[in-house]
């Protein structure tokens, strides 16, 4: 590559990198944190149940409950259980049924227990797990400013993954196996960011790529709608499989409902192995019911193992999809992106490295702002510019790592209320977000952000497993070997907060002095 094309794309990478480096920051730290979502939720609530995606429901309970709350005649009804977490998910549509009750015309969207089967609407159910998750795509800001900004996001850090490859192609072998930290800070964090980038490498393209593709897809999809579908987006989505096929409601009401546990058992023994997922039932108690039950066998047996059964009013299979036969290219993309994106197909294991890939992004991506601070911070250097180049990375420091201690001032106060549903989430972490953040930028000192941010996360850190064990009596200890999934999340905060206290008191030997001045 000539001396041209190579000024073009480090600047290109620099400029890109720059632009989304805060945004990219908090998607990637949230991110992180959210492969862990259901567990997160469940440990809020704490309520435990099996770590899979199958439905552990008894379906005519649940049914004779919403019923007799919501009346069901006429309705489409989805139950399923997207998330590993104790709560399943019901979607009622309105009934199609002209003489049903005024009840049955309106739409809910409940998250059930199944147990008690305590119906709660999505904003009563928003906890820790939920709030990151969507954290981590922006779902905050008003829809659908936030889904862009973090596609946009991901669509400009693949640009600069493409251009970061292409600047150190030539040397990418040999920088790999250089680290010198005795150096000068220039070369500290030249080496930092290309051995951890091309560590990284492989995790950040793919998630780059299936970000972009889940928040962007519109954009995909809208020339499609118009190009071949003449403008009907009900039939192209129809065709790409998001859709479930309509029955025409009838308006002939069964004699005898079918018994939905016997049926699901039905399902699952079509095929070796096979578990149920989610069921939909068209036009319930109509002559024209119909249900869907869709599940998948074990990851071990087939990755791609997705299959269906279909059953009439009469509790006839009318239709099958076997899980051990390919599926078509669509479908297997989109379970394939999926899969991935959320790290969902080797529990802890998968997740667990996920999430510490995840966090060795967020370093690649403090080390390259920090090396565009110190690759400017030169004597003959406009003192306005250096000024302003220090006060970009002052606020840049400040919004990033403020996030870690505040995420873990949030554990401790949902545990104290574990009641706590999204309004008080929003107002917690944001307002306390600001503060630190507001604090931390009139401090004006890279150590002392950085110091500061580790020392209190990780001692806030320490106290979520004792808050649990106050709040709850479930100290992890009593069930870490019998059970691991109710200690996972008191032992997952005491392996970061014993890493990060760790990481801090290395700085101790150059604390921050007590003027706003920085060398970091």
């Amino acid at each position: 590559m000539d001396n041209r094309k190579y000024n073009i794309f480090f600047h290109l990478h620099t400029v890109s990198g720059i632009v989304v480096s805060v945004v990219l920051f908090v998607i990637f730290f949230a991110g992180s944190f959210s492969f862990f979502r259901a567990d997160f939720n469940d440990w809020q609530a704490n309520r435990y149940s099996p770590a899979d995606k199958y439905l552990h429901v008894d379906f005519d309970d649940t049914l004779a409950s919403l019923d007799s709350a919501y009346s069901l005649q006429g309705r489409s009804i989805e139950i399923s259980r997207p998330h590993a977490e104790n709560q399943f998910v019901v979607n009622l549509e309105p009934t199609k049924d002209s003489l049903a009750p005024k009840k049955a015309r309106t739409a809910h969207y409940l998250y059930i227990d199944p147990k008690t089967f305590k119906a709660e609407t999505y904003e009563e159910s928003y906890k820790i797990g939920e709030f990151l998750y969507r954290l981590h795509f922006f779902a905050q800001i008003p829809y659908p400013y936030g889904y862009y900004l973090s596609g946009f996001t991901a669509l400009f850090f693949l640009f600069a993954i493409i251009t970061g490859v292409l600047v150190h192609w030539k040397k990418i072998v040999s920088n790999f196996y250089v680290f010198r930290p005795k150096e000068k800070l220039k070369t500290l964090w030249t080496d930092a960011h290309t051995a951890l980038g091309m560590i990284g490498l492989p995790f950040q393209f793919v998630y780059a790529v299936t970000g972009a593709f889940f928040m962007l897809n519109i954009f995909l999809v809208a020339p499609s709608v118009f190009t071949f579908y003449g403008g009907d987006q009900v039939k192209l989505y129809d065709e790409l499989g998001y859709l479930h096929q309509k029955y025409e409601f009838t308006g002939k009401p069964i004699g005898t409902q079918l018994h939905f546990d016997d049926l699901i058992q039905k399902a699952e023994r079509q095929f070796a192995s096979f578990r149920i997922g989610s069921i939909h039932i068209e036009n319930y108690g109509d002559s024209s019911q119909h249900i869907l039950a869709e599940g998948s066998v074990p990851k071990s047996s087939r990755f791609n193992g997705l299959g269906e059964v279909v059953f009439d009013a009469g509790g006839n299979v009318v239709h099958k999809k076997d899980p051990y036969v390919s599926a078509g290219y669509l479908e297997m993309t989109k379970d394939l992106l999926y899969r991935i994106h959320y790290g969902d197909y080797a529990g802890y294991a998968i997740k667990s490295i996920s999430f510490l890939f995840g966090i060795i992004t967020c370093f690649v991506i403090l080390s390259g702002v920090m090396l565009w601070l110190v690759a400017r911070d030169k004597k003959n250097l406009d003192e306005k510019k250096r000024k302003f180049n220090n006060r970009v990375v002052h606020i840049y420091l400040a919004i990033s790592l403020s996030m870690f201690p505040v995420i873990a001032a949030t554990f401790i106060a949902v545990k104290l209320y574990p009641d706590a549903g999204m309004e008080f989430l929003y107002s917690f972490y944001f307002v306390g977000w600001l503060l630190l953040s507001l604090f931390f930028i009139w401090r004006k000192n890279n150590e002392f952000t950085t110091f500061y941010s580790l020392i209190l996360g990780s001692l806030i850190g320490l106290c979520i497993p004792l808050a649990n064990g106050l709040v709850t009596g479930n100290w992890f200890w009593k069930v870490l070997f019998s059970e691991f999934h109710p200690a996972f999340v008191d032992v997952f905060w005491i392996g970061i907060s014993v890493i990060a206290l760790t990481a801090g008191l290395k700085m101790t030997k150059k604390l921050p002095n007590q003027g706003t001045s920085s060398k970091f």
